[in-house]
């Protein structure tokens, strides 16, 4: 009440002391009347609210409405200035208990933290000790894996294999004075194999052709095989210039210029002079290799200048024509004439060898002159063997049947077009020893490639005379056949022989008939389906690009076949040195934190130290057991690899049962689920490990990133980073410790070949080959590495890709990077590859291809699938459901260029154009985990729990 007077307004007059009084009274009055009011309702709220509390109202408590009397009792009792300090009191009292309210508030949330730290904390531990479990676990397995690893080194009992030793002899031939007969000449009876050990590495002796000519006035050496001869003789690794640890001995043999003084006994008298004259000779010839490699005229008697008298004693002789008595089968060697240039990409030489048939289905051009009797009279003092002296030809003989039925051919009523030319050079002179036995040439070398170009088939007539086997007429037929595309068809195949027959199928690229089975031919060609006929042009293709259409390649394999007779292996094949990007003083720095992405708590496999795998096991079995995929399949005798992706495979049993060292059957051979799974490698070879290499430029941030993520992968032997920027990393940068060996190489240059060089730091045969932002899940890389062991000849990995055809230029290809059913290419930002076709993209592959990649800097991972298709004629196999790869954050990589798909789209069909046919083959195949989306009982694990 205090209070309520005390706001009460006070006014006070000075015109009357009355009034003013007057005034306050009615004031005062009004006040009483108020508080009266106020008495009276508060005794009527008090009545009612004791009137409810009597008749007990629910959730009430007697002490809490005692208390409430007793302070409205106060309340009622109060002055008005006691009821403001009062209130005041009671705000203070609030504003206190708001605070400590507030500071309960902050210590609950303090506590709610500490208890979510605390909580966290746990966790964490929780996992941290998932984690040692796991780590302990893969030491367990890594303790029972290395201790396999000793007991067999204990037990083993056969050294390890390396690069063969070269033992080299060093003497000059011995010279013997008798000569036995060298008609019946064979490599175990004329061939001094004491000069060529096994691991001699087959040394090879040239004699100078500038110093050494066997020529006279009649024979003479092309300027251009002088010189190529020696030329590409020195790009050969097996040549040596000292002639005591030789081998072989080659000496390089004339032409033939004029024909009517070539067999006068002067003639060869001069030239068997010259022959056993030469310093190494030994008195007989022995391990001489005569090579004749005529290619002015491919007449027989250039091609065959050693059909005379002329002692070659025990001399290898290595030319186009033979006679059949005179070919020493498995010692002398048919090679094709030199026709083609000295080396380098002669795919522009080549036609497509699509599509499988072509406007004529059988060609020939040709002439034969026919006589009853020709009968070539010797002169005197001639020594010419009889077997020339008088060739017959009668005019009712088998060929002529032949060339009546040919001609019917042509005008016949079937479908079929045939081109048949049997008259193209002038008339034969008498008394002349000439081919008249033998089909010539008809027409300019161009004029028969455009023929050829047009034909299915290109036919090859056997010579009239049976008594040769082989003529440089023949085998320059051959030769212009497979160049054009064309499947030779060889009438009266059966008599004769083709180039390098001991060592290449011919079946598989040519067709071989008698000439009797000339009525029967037109059915054969026809009965041939267009996939067959597309298999032989591709196989004739890679024998003429491989072994007949450079100087180099017939120079290399002359040596290789004649190499290979010896079961000497070839030498080994050349691997890229791996410099530093540091300098030997400069030591890289390292960190310790390694902070990487979580993966996932899973048993992949134990943690072992860096184990290489084993090389050269193989250097004297692999020509044995391979010799025909080798020459015929791979075309490449002329190198020895470390491994091969087609090393052979031991049976189940053999691993049990005396062949057990290396090989890590999963549960001991039991099997097993998941977690005998991934104690084991299983499969069907041996332990190894797996190299990643990682091709990066200028993104030191994102490969620091990449490595880090490689720490504790399981089976890792080493990463090797391919630096290709030509800026150094910067010397503060911390190189992560993951537990195995970066090695980081300097690139000679920019280039994206550089990713498919054969460094010899990689000592495995698995490579994993990633970009440098490519982010994969180490289970998705072992899982990746599981399945490249069962498919080591093909490329293996996570992103794929297709080549589709162009609908609107019906005539070409494009690349396709859409989501599709089906896939033909698997890119090798993140692909597993054998180490053996590093070698052969960079050795083997057509230069064209890497110049291409080069210029665009792009396609290296299209000219890869196309090798290996090309080699294997297999697809690619893709692993998991990835498609693609991003990387958040990362700078801009060259497949974000608006002209990356354009240019590949070019790539595709310039490889398809430089191959000759499109190698790539379409697969709808995926491989996932055996037991993906399987159910398992719940004591048992799967193979991989999140593939």
């Amino acid at each position: 009440m205090a209070g309520l007077l005390e706001s009460a307004p006070y006014y006070q007059f000075d015109n009357g002391r009355g009034a003013c009084h007057c005034l306050t009274r009615i004031k005062l009055s009004k006040v009483i009347i108020i508080i009266l009011l106020i008495l009276v309702v508060v005794s009527l709220f008090t009545h009612n609210y004791l009137t409810k509390l009597d008749t007990g109202s629910p959730g009430m408590d007697i002490s809490q409405t005692h208390s409430r009397l007793e302070t409205f009792e106060d309340f009622t009792s109060m002055k008005a200035s006691d009821l403001k300090s009062r209130i005041e009191e009671m705000l203070r009292i609030k504003t206190s208990v708001s605070n400590e309210l507030r500071d309960l508030e902050g210590k609950r949330q303090r506590l709610q933290r500490d208890v979510s730290s605390f909580s966290q904390k746990i966790d964490d531990l929780k996992q941290e000790l998932l984690h040692q479990q796991t780590d302990l676990d893969r030491l367990k397995i890594s303790v029972v894996q290395a201790q396999a690893a000793q007991r067999e080194a204990v037990e083993r009992n056969t050294p390890e294999l390396a690069p063969p030793k070269r033992i080299l002899i060093n003497k000059l031939p011995d010279i013997i004075s008798t000569i036995d007969n060298s008609r019946s000449c064979k490599m175990y009876n004329c061939f001094d194999h004491s000069r060529c050990a096994l691991t001699s590495g087959f040394p090879v002796y040239l004699y100078d052709p500038d110093l050494y000519t066997i020529v006279n006035n009649n024979w003479d050496i092309d300027g251009f095989l002088r010189t190529t001869i020696k030329q590409t003789l020195g790009y050969n690794p097996h040549l040596t210039k000292n002639p005591s640890e030789a081998c072989i001995f080659i000496v390089l043999i004339g032409e033939v210029l004029s024909l009517k003084e070539t067999k006068t006994s002067f003639s060869l008298r001069v030239i068997e002079q010259k022959l056993h004259s030469l310093p190494y000779w030994g008195g007989d010839g022995r391990n001489h290799i005569l090579l004749n490699l005529a290619r002015r005229d491919l007449s027989v008697a250039s091609g065959n200048i050693f059909s005379g008298s002329i002692n070659t004693g025990r001399a290898i002789i290595v030319q186009s024509t033979f006679l059949r008595n005179q070919y020493r089968e498995n010692y002398d060697l048919i090679v094709p004439p030199i026709l083609g240039p000295p080396g380098g990409d002669i795919w522009q030489e080549c036609e497509k060898i699509v599509p499988a048939r072509r406007k004529y289905l059988l060609s020939f051009q040709g002439e034969i002159k026919n006589k009853k009797i020709k009968t070539i009279t010797p002169r005197q003092g001639d020594d010419t063997d009889a077997d020339i002296e008088k060739i017959i030809i009668d005019e009712n003989n088998l060929d002529n049947f032949i060339i009546q039925h040919l001609n019917e051919m042509t005008i016949g009523t079937t479908m079929d077009k045939f081109l048949i030319q049997f008259e193209c050079i002038p008339a034969i002179e008498n008394n002349e020893l000439t081919d008249s036995f033998d089909w010539s040439l008809c027409g300019t070398e161009s004029s028969r490639k455009e023929i050829l170009k047009q034909s299915t088939f290109s036919l090859i007539l056997a010579p009239a005379n049976t008594s040769y086997i082989s003529t440089s007429t023949i085998q320059a037929r051959l030769y212009e056949s497979l160049r054009s595309g064309a499947i030779p068809v060889v009438l009266g195949g059966d008599q004769i022989l083709l180039s390098y027959d001991e060592v290449l199928l011919w079946k598989k690229s040519a067709i071989f008939l008698p000439k009797a089975r000339v009525t029967e031919m037109h059915f054969l060609l026809r009965a041939i389906p267009d996939n067959d006929l597309l298999t032989m042009k591709r196989q004739g293709r890679l024998i003429w690009e491989r072994y007949m259409g450079t100087v180099q390649g017939s120079v290399d394999t002359i040596i290789a076949v004649i190499r290979d007779r010896l079961g000497i292996p070839p030498l080994p094949a050349i691997q890229t040195t791996s410099p530093s990007v540091f300098n030997d003083t400069f030591v890289p720095l390292k960190s310790d934190n390694i902070i990487t992405e979580p993966e996932a708590e899973e048993s992949l496999g134990p943690l072992e130290p860096p184990y290489p795998s084993p090389a050269y096991k193989r250097n004297y079995t692999s020509m044995l057991i391979h010799r025909h995929e080798i020459w015929n399949d791979w075309v490449d005798p002329f190198n020895l690899y470390p491994q091969l992706p087609f090393d052979t495979v031991l049976p189940s049993d053999a691993k049990f049962i005396g062949s057990d060292v290396g090989f890590r059957p999963i549960g001991k051979g039991a099997g097993g689920a998941g977690k005998e799974f991934s104690e084991s490698l299983g499969g069907n070879h041996p332990r190894e490990q797996f190299t990643i290499v990682i091709l990066t430029y200028e993104r030191e941030q994102v490969l620091i990133n990449s490595l880090a993520r490689l720490y504790g992968l399981p089976y890792l032997n080493k990463v090797v980073v391919v630096w290709n920027s030509p800026k150094l990393p910067v010397e503060d940068l911390r190189w992560p410790e993951i537990g195995v060996p970066i090695v980081i190489i300097k690139a000679s240059k920019n280039s994206l070949n550089n990713r498919f060089l054969p460094f010899d730091s990689i000592e495995t045969e698995a490579v994993l080959s990633v970009d440098d932002d490519a982010h994969l899940r180490h289970d998705e890389i072992m899982f990746g590495f599981r399945v490249w062991r069962e498919h080591r000849d093909q490329v293996v990995g996570f992103p794929g890709r297709f080549h589709a055809w162009d609908q609107n230029d019906h005539n070409s290809w494009n690349y396709n990077s859409n989501y599709s059913c089906e896939l033909s290419m698997v890119l090798t930002g993140a692909a597993f590859i054998h180490k053996h076709y590093t070698y052969l993209y960079t050795h083997w592959l057509p230069q064209a291809i890497r110049d291409k990649v080069d210029e665009y800097m792009n396609c290296e991972d299209i000219a890869m699938n196309f090798l290996v298709s090309h080699l294997t004629r297999k697809p690619p196999v893709k692993v998991t459901s990835r498609w693609t790869f991003r990387c958040p954050g990362c700078p801009v990589s060259l497949s974000e260029d608006d002209t990356h798909f354009q240019e590949r789209h070019k790539c595709i069909n310039f490889f398809s154009q430089v191959f000759g046919y499109m190698p790539l083959l379409n697969t709808q195949y995926r491989a996932d985990s055996i037991l993906f989306k399987t159910r398992i009982p719940h004591d048992k694990q799967k193979c991989f729990k999140f593939i």
